[in-house]
């Protein structure tokens, strides 16, 4: 009967060892910064005629004059 217990351990040893060998290793675990490139806002030609609006107005036409000052500082704990 122990014999039957030592195969049973044995396999589980070897299917654990066989596993760990041959996964895949994580290359990174932290994640690159946002950079301004990767955001794709949409901003019209130089000279291109621009609407005001005041209030609620729907426009078929329209796009970005500017989308804010994102800055790249580094998260402090």
């Amino acid at each position: 009967m122990w014999w039957a217990v030592a195969k049973f351990v044995a396999v589980i040893v070897a299917s654990y060892v066989i596993t760990r060998v041959t996964a895949k290793q994580p290359k990174s675990n932290r994640p690159t910064a946002a950079t301004e490139d990767d955001w794709n806002m949409p901003i019209p030609d130089e000279g291109t005629p621009q609407c005001v609006f005041f209030g609620d107005c729907w426009s078929a036409d329209w796009f970005v004059l500017g989308y804010g000052n994102y800055r790249y500082s580094a998260i402090r704990k």
